[in-house]
Protein backbone atom coordinates (compact mmCIF):
# COMPACT_ATOMS: atom_id res chain seq x y z
CA UNK A 1 0.00 0.00 0.00
CA UNK A 2 1.11 3.57 -0.54
CA UNK A 3 2.84 4.86 2.60
CA UNK A 4 3.58 8.35 1.34
CA UNK A 5 1.52 11.25 0.08
CA UNK A 6 1.64 14.04 -2.44
CA UNK A 7 0.13 17.23 -1.18
CA UNK A 8 0.66 20.65 0.24
CA UNK A 9 0.69 21.99 3.78
CA UNK A 10 -2.52 23.81 4.62
CA UNK A 11 -1.93 24.87 8.22
CA UNK A 12 -1.32 24.00 11.83
CA UNK A 13 -3.93 23.27 14.48
CA UNK A 14 -4.35 21.17 17.60
CA UNK A 15 -6.61 18.37 18.82
CA UNK A 16 -7.19 16.53 22.09
CA UNK A 17 -6.45 12.79 22.16
CA UNK A 18 -8.47 10.20 24.12
CA UNK A 19 -6.37 10.81 27.27
CA UNK A 20 -7.06 14.55 27.15
CA UNK A 21 -3.56 15.57 26.01
CA UNK A 22 -3.23 18.45 23.57
CA UNK A 23 -1.58 17.25 20.34
CA UNK A 24 -0.27 19.73 17.73
CA UNK A 25 -1.03 18.60 14.17
CA UNK A 26 -0.25 19.76 10.64
CA UNK A 27 -3.17 19.79 8.23
CA UNK A 28 -2.15 18.51 4.79
CA UNK A 29 -4.22 18.56 1.62
CA UNK A 30 -3.49 15.08 0.24
CA UNK A 31 -5.84 14.47 -2.59
CA UNK A 32 -7.50 13.63 -4.75
CA UNK A 33 -4.56 12.17 -6.66
CA UNK A 34 -5.04 10.69 -10.12
CA UNK A 35 -3.13 7.64 -11.36
CA UNK A 36 -1.33 8.99 -14.45
CA UNK A 37 0.81 5.94 -15.27
CA UNK A 38 1.27 2.34 -14.13
CA UNK A 39 4.75 0.78 -14.34
CA UNK A 40 4.90 -3.02 -14.58
CA UNK A 41 7.72 -5.51 -14.18
CA UNK A 42 7.18 -6.86 -17.69
CA UNK A 43 7.37 -3.48 -19.42
CA UNK A 44 9.57 -1.33 -17.14
CA UNK A 45 11.47 -3.83 -14.99
CA UNK A 46 9.87 -2.68 -11.74
CA UNK A 47 6.42 -2.16 -10.29
CA UNK A 48 5.28 1.40 -9.53
CA UNK A 49 2.39 3.83 -9.77
CA UNK A 50 2.73 7.46 -10.92
CA UNK A 51 0.30 9.88 -9.26
CA UNK A 52 -0.61 13.42 -10.29
CA UNK A 53 -1.74 16.19 -7.92
CA UNK A 54 -2.84 19.81 -8.37
CA UNK A 55 -4.40 21.40 -11.43
CA UNK A 56 -2.32 23.40 -13.93
CA UNK A 57 -2.99 25.13 -17.25
CA UNK A 58 -1.78 23.62 -20.52
CA UNK A 59 0.35 26.67 -21.36
CA UNK A 60 2.48 26.00 -18.25
CA UNK A 61 3.54 22.57 -19.56
CA UNK A 62 5.98 21.78 -22.33
CA UNK A 63 4.80 19.81 -25.38
CA UNK A 64 5.95 16.32 -24.23
CA UNK A 65 4.22 16.74 -20.86
CA UNK A 66 1.01 18.03 -22.46
CA UNK A 67 1.11 15.18 -24.98
CA UNK A 68 1.44 12.64 -22.17
CA UNK A 69 -1.75 13.92 -20.52
CA UNK A 70 -3.63 14.15 -23.85
CA UNK A 71 -2.63 10.60 -24.82
CA UNK A 72 -4.12 9.25 -21.59
CA UNK A 73 -7.06 11.75 -21.74
CA UNK A 74 -6.29 13.15 -18.28
CA UNK A 75 -6.53 16.65 -16.87
CA UNK A 76 -3.21 18.48 -16.53
CA UNK A 77 -1.47 18.00 -13.18
CA UNK A 78 1.19 20.17 -11.54
CA UNK A 79 3.03 17.49 -9.54
CA UNK A 80 3.87 13.99 -10.74
CA UNK A 81 5.35 11.52 -8.26
CA UNK A 82 6.14 7.85 -8.65
CA UNK A 83 5.63 5.36 -5.83
CA UNK A 84 7.00 1.81 -5.81
CA UNK A 85 4.38 -0.82 -5.01
CA UNK A 86 4.61 -4.58 -4.63
CA UNK A 87 1.78 -5.23 -7.11
CA UNK A 88 0.64 -2.67 -9.70
CA UNK A 89 -2.22 -4.81 -11.04
CA UNK A 90 -4.79 -3.13 -8.76
CA UNK A 91 -4.26 0.31 -10.31
CA UNK A 92 -5.50 1.73 -13.61
CA UNK A 93 -4.84 5.03 -15.41
CA UNK A 94 -7.38 7.66 -14.39
CA UNK A 95 -8.18 5.99 -11.05
CA UNK A 96 -8.67 8.48 -8.21
CA UNK A 97 -6.85 7.91 -4.93
CA UNK A 98 -7.98 9.89 -1.91
CA UNK A 99 -6.51 10.39 1.55
CA UNK A 100 -8.83 7.69 2.95
CA UNK A 101 -6.14 5.07 2.16
CA UNK A 102 -4.59 6.24 5.43
CA UNK A 103 -6.27 5.42 8.74
CA UNK A 104 -5.89 7.06 12.13
CA UNK A 105 -3.00 5.39 13.92
CA UNK A 106 -0.93 4.73 10.75
CA UNK A 107 2.64 5.96 10.58
CA UNK A 108 4.07 7.68 7.49
CA UNK A 109 7.38 9.20 6.40
CA UNK A 110 7.17 12.73 4.97
CA UNK A 111 9.85 14.18 2.67
CA UNK A 112 10.01 17.84 1.70
CA UNK A 113 12.41 20.66 0.94
CA UNK A 114 13.40 22.51 4.11
CA UNK A 115 13.12 26.27 4.48
CA UNK A 116 16.17 28.06 3.08
CA UNK A 117 18.09 30.14 5.63
CA UNK A 118 20.82 31.58 3.41
CA UNK A 119 24.48 31.84 4.43
CA UNK A 120 24.98 30.82 8.06
CA UNK A 121 27.94 30.53 10.40
CA UNK A 122 29.02 27.38 12.20
CA UNK A 123 27.23 28.25 15.45
CA UNK A 124 23.84 28.40 13.76
CA UNK A 125 24.54 25.77 11.07
CA UNK A 126 26.34 23.02 13.05
CA UNK A 127 25.53 23.94 16.67
CA UNK A 128 29.14 24.82 17.54
CA UNK A 129 29.91 26.60 20.83
CA UNK A 130 31.38 30.07 21.00
CA UNK A 131 35.05 30.77 21.66
CA UNK A 132 36.04 32.42 24.96
CA UNK A 133 35.28 36.14 25.11
CA UNK A 134 38.16 36.89 27.50
CA UNK A 135 41.89 37.51 26.89
CA UNK A 136 41.48 40.00 24.09
CA UNK A 137 39.70 37.74 21.57
CA UNK A 138 37.11 40.28 20.54
CA UNK A 139 36.93 39.31 16.86
CA UNK A 140 36.97 35.49 17.03
CA UNK A 141 34.15 34.66 19.43
CA UNK A 142 31.85 33.14 16.77
CA UNK A 143 34.54 31.42 14.69
CA UNK A 144 34.92 27.65 14.48
CA UNK A 145 38.56 27.42 15.53
CA UNK A 146 41.33 25.52 13.76
CA UNK A 147 40.95 23.53 10.54
CA UNK A 148 42.77 20.44 11.75
CA UNK A 149 46.20 18.92 12.21
CA UNK A 150 49.37 20.23 10.60
CA UNK A 151 50.05 16.91 8.84
CA UNK A 152 47.67 16.77 5.85
CA UNK A 153 48.19 20.49 4.98
CA UNK A 154 44.81 20.70 3.27
CA UNK A 155 41.18 21.11 4.22
CA UNK A 156 39.67 17.64 4.55
CA UNK A 157 36.37 16.84 2.81
CA UNK A 158 33.25 16.99 4.93
CA UNK A 159 34.69 19.46 7.44
CA UNK A 160 31.93 21.42 9.15
CA UNK A 161 32.23 25.03 8.07
CA UNK A 162 29.99 28.02 7.53
CA UNK A 163 27.95 28.07 4.32
CA UNK A 164 24.50 27.71 2.80
CA UNK A 165 21.94 26.36 5.27
CA UNK A 166 18.56 24.81 4.52
CA UNK A 167 16.84 24.41 1.14
CA UNK A 168 17.58 20.67 1.04
CA UNK A 169 15.43 17.55 1.03
CA UNK A 170 14.76 16.30 4.57
CA UNK A 171 12.61 13.40 5.80
CA UNK A 172 10.57 13.28 8.99
CA UNK A 173 10.04 9.62 9.85
CA UNK A 174 7.26 7.81 11.70
CA UNK A 175 4.69 10.59 11.87
CA UNK A 176 1.36 9.54 13.36
CA UNK A 177 -1.84 10.10 11.37
CA UNK A 178 -4.52 11.59 13.60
Amino acid sequence: MLKSIIGKKVGMTQVFDVKGNLVPITVVEAGPCIVTDVRTVEKNGYSAVQLGFGEIKEKSLNKPQAGFFKKNSLSYKRTLKEFRVSEAAGFSIGQEIRADVFKAGDYVDVSAVSKGKGYAGVIKRHNFSMQPVSHGQSDRTRSRGSSGAQGPQKVLKGLKMSGHMGNECVTAQKLLIV
